[in-house]
């Protein structure tokens, strides 16, 4: 296996492990504390920001004209677009099947269809974030691993695992508020994630062999993950503000500093 694919399998193995940890907490605790679950996704969106430019949006750029062409600013743009807009319309369509799928007058389907829509939604959203990973260490194919691009490789998947976390409680804990044994929780909380090796092996091997592609790719993941970290994550962060108002906010501010951080300094 090429060096590069096969490090972009294990971060992206790593990432699914940080779900399964995530979806473990429902095997203590049937409901974890809300304002500690919002700063733990408050985190994750800061987090996930900051790589979608330092490690995502910024190689894109510096690479767009080499590799194709065209202007930096039209590729990174065009790619960026995609990307959200690639979640946006996934997200529309697990809207619309979840409306398909509501019985009001049959509680047991009704349940059912709550339960895999869940499971749904999340694994679709770790198929972008396995992307994104497995096309920031494909760069290294061309970078002849060049530190700084390692650097950003691995601070995307930390950003990614940290994310991954709080994700994988939020699928466990509701399936165990639906009425399912813990280890059900626990199996189907962790299950969202083996979407991210698979998908992670793909934007490696993508980027490896069609070079020209690697600046839309990296552009068109953090599309996809500023999508996620403003459409999923923050809003479910700023729940319970009337009695925390600022410990989300906290954590959005920290996980943005904490990967600036990593990239500038060490990258």
């Amino acid at each position: 296996m090429n060096p590069v694919v096969l490090m972009a399998l294990l971060a992206t193995l790593g990432t699914w492990l940080v779900t399964a940890l995530g979806a473990a907490t429902v095997v203590f605790f049937k409901s974890p504390e809300q304002r500690v679950f919002n700063l733990m996704l408050g985190f994750a969106s800061g987090v996930m920001i900051a790589a979608s430019f330092w490690s995502l949006l910024q190689p894109a750029i510096e690479r767009a004209e080499v590799a194709s062409g065209l202007p930096a600013y039209l590729v990174a743009t065009v790619g960026f677009l995609f990307g959200a807009t690639f979640m946006w319309i996934s997200d529309k369509v697990i809207s619309l099947t979840r409306r398909g799928l509501a019985s009001p007058g049959d509680s047991k389907n009704a349940r059912f269809g709550r339960i895999g829509m869940l499971i749904l939604s999340i694994t679709l959203h770790n198929i972008p974030e396995g992307l994104a990973v497995g096309v920031a260490f494909g760069v290294l194919q061309s970078g002849a691993y060049d530190a700084k691009a390692l650097m950003g490789a691995i601070t995307v998947a930390v950003g990614i695992g940290l994310q991954n976390f709080p994700e994988g409680a939020a699928v466990s804990v509701p399936l165990r508020r639906e009425g399912l044994s813990r280890r059900k929780s626990f199996l189907y909380g962790q299950a969202t994630g083996m979407v991210e090796p698979i998908a992670g092996v793909m934007g490696a091997l993508l980027v490896v062999y069609v070079e020209a592609i690697l600046p839309y790719a990296l552009a068109f993941a953090a599309g996809a993950m500023i999508l996620v970290a403003v459409h999923e994550l923050i809003p479910e962060c700023q729940k319970s503000q009337e009695t925390h108002p600022y410990f989300a906010t906290a954590g959005i501010v920290l996980g943005f500093a904490v990967m600036m951080l990593l990239d500038v300094m060490l990258g």
